[in-house]
Formats: C-alpha cells, structure tokens, sequence
C-alpha cells in the first residue's frame, strides 16, 4: 500500500462528493507539535467555497473516517487538517517494506546522466573548497544511480595554462631538482609549494619595479616572471621539448598526488578529460555558429553572441587574433562529452562564481540547436568559509585536503579514545573506525548544508556525537548493530515478516519516518541536493534514539512486540547503511 497516493486519492474524492471540486492532493507531514501523520492544507478552498477553514477541514476530515478504514482520526487546526493513520497502515507498512529487496532504490529508467565534478588544476594540491565540490558530485551521482539514471562520473583536469607555467618556472628557478621522493612530499603538494613560491617572488618584482617608478598595473605586466611565464605557455603550445617534459614530469607528479586523495576520501571517475587535449576544441563550433548566424563577427575580425534577450549581453567567442577564450572550448568539450555519451541530462559541479559562465554556455548551445542543451545544469554551490576568511591558493592560505583529513583522524581518535569503548579493538580496527568516523564527520557536515549556500566549516562541532553530526548517525547504527548482535547471542530470531501488535506512538512515528526514504531519495534526485538525504537520515536516527529510550526491546517479555521490535529496528540499521552510502559515508558496526 502506497500510503500516500491512498490518501491523496481519498481526500480527492471527499473534495469531489462534498464540494464537486477537482484538484491535485499536496500533503506534508505533520509537525511534531500536533497529532497526525499527514496534514492537508485546506486554506486554499477558502475563497471558492466561501466557507471557514474549520468547518471546510471537519467535513473532509469526517468524510475521510467514514469512508476509509485506514483513517483512524484526524483534527483541525485553523485550516490545517491533520490526519491520524490506523495502527494496521503502519503494521501492513514495516512488512511491505521488510519484504522488499531493493527499498529505497528506484528500477532503471532508461535515462543517462553524466556528473562532471572535482576539476581540479595541476598546480595545486586539493583543498577544503575541492572537498565540498568531490563529495557533492560523487553523493549526487550515488543518489541519480539510486534514483534509477545510468550514471557517468567525469572530471575535467586543468592541465594548462599560464597558472600551470607558474609553478613550472618557479620549479625551473628554484627547485634545485628536487622530486617528491627526495623531499618526502606528495607530487601535487610540490607543486602547490612552486606555486605559492612564484606568488612570493613574483610580488618581490612587482615592489621593486614600483619603487622605480613604475605603476602597479604596469609592475604587474611587465614583472620579469611574468613574461616568462607567459613565454612559457608560448613555448609549450608550440610543443617546445624541454617545455612538454618538465610540464608532463610535474603533472605525472601531481596526478599520483591526487590520485592518492580521491583514494583516500573514496572518490572515483568513469573517465577523466584534460584540459592540454581539449582546449582547441570549440573552434568549430563556431564557424557553424557564423553560418548559422549565431554568432556575429566584429570590424577586428572578433566573433561575438548577442545574448541581451537572455539577460546576458554580448559575449565573445573568439579573439580579433583567431585565438579562443575560456566559453569557446568549453563548447567544444560540451560537444565531445556528449558525443562520448549521449546523455540525456549533465550535470557540472562548480562553485557560484562561474554561475554567468554557466548561464552562457546553456544559452549558446540552445542558440545553436543542441538537442542536449535542455539537460544541461550548473549544480552551483556555495563557497567553503574558514573562522579566518576566505582561502587562497597562491598564498597558501588553503586548507589543504591531505592535512584536513589528517587532522580530523587524529580529532576521532582522541574523542573515540576519551569515550573508553574500543579496548578490545585491534590495531587495524580502531585504525579503520577512526578513519571511518573522521571522513564520515568531513563529507557530512559539508552535505547536510544546501549546496547553494555558503558555509562555515568548524572540525570541532563537525566530529561531536551528540546533535546532527555524521558520528552521531555512525554511532546510531552501531547501537542497532549491538542490539542485534545481543539478540543473535540468545538465539532470538530477527523475523522478516512482523505480527501486528498495539503500537506505541513513538513506534508508528519511527515506521512512518522509515517509510519515507524513497521520497527523500526522489527528493534528493530531483534537486540535485545531498542535503535531503542528510535531513532525513538524521531525523530517522533521532526518532530511533527515541524509540529506543522510551521503548524496551531486549526486557520485552511479549515475544511478538520483541519480534516486531528487533525487525524494524534490523531495518532501521539498513536503511541508515543506505542513506549514509549515498553521502559517501561508512558506517561502523561496533563503536
């Protein structure tokens, strides 16, 4: 029974038999602070009806009781019609769903979906902003694969460029050969190294040059390093030997660095693009934007789109010289991942200020007819805060990914330490759990917040036990895993179908909790938001932590009740596995 769409079609009838209206059914659960399951707003009916909200809500309400055996009261409270289920619903709901193999996981739906995230640049190791953006990209693609969508994950590294020369030079000047062996030090980390040192040297010449005289834009262009750089970039599109083997040194360097993270926070992609092959693509597209009158070119010989109708301005494509900018191969690359994979929605993972990039791009290739460009969508999220302001790479003022994981290890140790309830542990066990619970402290509290808004990330208040923390939800399933290990040890057999006994109230709530797990993964899916699974695991192990303080389970001397009890908390346990895999996160059997 789809306890839903029942009373959603039961309250249809009632509008239909007391007021000949006809209009789609929105219910919402109820708040904690009343009675009922679901709540039905009937403000709406007001002005058509011409009848107060009490009265318009009594009548259904009293409709609904008579006519549906599984309506067991409802109450009104202004023009909110709060709906009480019968015990049976949630009897009859703990079996459907203990019978069910897959719950919670949607059959194929023959779409495609590709999740573009991480994008990292190779001059730079990862951070905490990286962080946010894995670990939104790889729960959005788990929750798509729940939801029924055969999923590809990509990643598009930036691999050129000036900002890549920078830490090539700054190798080139200052690294006296040195290799991550020699210095103990993970590939990207020495590249980040370069890259902060040519920001300190770089800033070295922009001070001298400006003490003689110079201004700062004109110290800033004309900075001996700078020109090199530039130089640099020149030499390595013209494929200038020496240039391509320090590049492809560095950069082997830093993807074993990388490599070596995404394995460490449980990151994964199908198929990795690199920049250094895709960035003349895109050129083509716009000679068939120019024929097609997209595009329009400029007295210099410049091609343009006009996207004012879009809110959007012009908006240049290629340069006066014939060279591209940024949007041109970004087309091309569009193009390219489609015809890679022909699917039917993509999804780029990428901070808000690319959220104009983003709106372009969507806009040209509407503008020249790609059928795909209506599956297009920036997943745009919020910047990661520190209590000291905001990161920057070429300062080294970042967070750095490898550190923060390390620390927050090392914070799961002492505070699992403190707790006194792993003595009988192995090495290896207490290593793997701290590890579980730092990474699963990390990804959830930068999933529990909507990705759109920015965030201040706090490690302390991120590995608590207590409150909407990713241990406590760890810590809950590990609960559950001990009272059934208890129940194994006494030779009490978890039944997977339940007899029906009198429910408590906390009992019903937690089954009605549990049976919204395929909503809350609908939910996810449809807003591209691993926050909506986060809510709802929470809420689920909140309500069995309630259940569990108010209700006896292993003491039940009733064997049916004990039997009902140790198989709904049995997939209580499971679906808390399931939720939490969705984010990224493990969850431990014993704490």
């Amino acid at each position: 029974m789809n306890i839903e769409l029942s009373l959603k079609n039961a309250i249809q009838e009632a509008l239909s038999a007391l007021f000949q209206v006809e209009e789609e059914v929105v219910l919402q659960p109820t708040k904690k602070d009343f009675e009922g399951n679901y709540t039905y707003v009937v403000f709406p009916l007001v002005k058509s009806l011409r009848k107060n909200p009490v009265e318009i809500g009594n009548a259904i309400g009293q409709y609904l009781q008579e006519k549906n055996d599984f309506i067991g009261g409802f109450n009104v409270v202004q023009g909110f019609l709060n709906i009480v289920l019968t015990n049976t619903v949630w009897v009859d709901t703990l079996n459907s769903i203990l019978s069910e193999d897959n719950f919670g996981t949607f059959p194929a739906n023959g779409k495609s979906v590709m999740v573009e995230f991480s994008s990292p640049n190779t001059n730079k190791p990862l951070h905490l902003g990286h962080l946010r953006n894995d670990f939104l990209g790889e729960s959005v693609a788990s929750i798509l694969k729940a939801g029924g969508y055969d999923v590809v994950k990509t990643c598009l590294v930036n691999d050129r460029g000036v900002h890549i020369c920078k830490s090539m030079l700054a190798y080139q000047k200052f690294g006296n050969g040195e290799t991550p062996e020699s210095l103990g030090l993970k590939g990207d980390h020495l590249a980040g190294k370069y890259y902060v040192e040519f920001d300190k040297a770089y800033k070295a010449e922009i001070a001298q040059l400006m003490a003689e005289g110079k201004t700062e834009d004109e110290a800033k262009k004309n900075a001996p390093l700078m020109l090199e750089a530039q130089e640099m970039l020149q030499k390595w599109e013209q494929g200038d030997p020496e240039t391509m083997a320090l590049w492809r040194k560095m950069n082997d360097w830093v993807f074993a660095g990388f490599n070596e993270t995404y394995k460490k926070i449980g990151v994964s992609f199908d198929k990795t693009y690199y920049e250094s092959n895709t960035y003349l693509l895109g050129k083509d597209l716009v000679e068939e934007g120019l024929q097609k009158g997209v595009f329009f070119k400029k007295d210099n010989g410049s091609v343009w789109i006009d996207l004012k109708e879009e809110g959007l301005d012009e908006k240049l494509v290629l340069r006066s010289d014939g060279t591209s900018v940024y949007i041109t191969q970004d087309l091309g690359t569009t193009d390219l991942k489609f015809n890679d994979y022909h699917n039917d929605k993509s999804i780029w993972v990428v901070g808000n200020e690319q959220d104009y990039h983003f709106q372009v791009l969507f806009a040209i290739m509407k503008k020249l007819g790609r059928a795909y460009a209506d599956g297009c969508y920036h997943l745009s999220y919020g910047m990661v805060d520190l209590p000291s302001g905001k990161m920057k790479s070429r300062e080294g003022t970042v967070v750095d990914a490898d550190e923060l994981v390390a620390e927050m290890i090392e914070t799961a140790t002492e505070t699992t330490r403190e707790r006194g309830k792993i003595d009988d542990f192995s090495k290896e066990e207490a290593e793997k759990l701290f590890q579980m619970l730092a990474l699963g402290a990390l990804k959830y509290f930068l999933l529990k917040v909507e990705p759109k808004k920015r965030m201040l990330f706090n490690p302390a208040e991120s590995i608590d036990f207590q409150g909407n923390t990713g241990p406590f939800i760890q810590y809950t399933h590990a609960r559950i895993c001990s009272i059934l290990r208890k129940a194994a040890s006494m030779n009490i057999p978890v039944n997977q179908q339940v007899k029906a006994i009198e429910l408590t109230k906390v009992e019903a709530e937690l089954i009605f909790v549990l049976s919204e797990y395929p909503t809350a993964v609908n939910k996810a899916g449809d807003e591209y938001s691993p926050a909506v699974v986060a809510s709802y695991v929470y809420e689920l192990a909140k309500t069995f932590n309630q259940f569990y303080a108010e209700v006896s389970i292993m003491n039940e001397t009733d064997a049916d009740k004990q039997q009902f009890r140790l198989s709904l908390i049995k997939v209580i346990a499971e679906t808390i596995a399931k939720a939490t895999a969705l984010l990224g996160i493990d969850v431990p059997n014993r704490m």
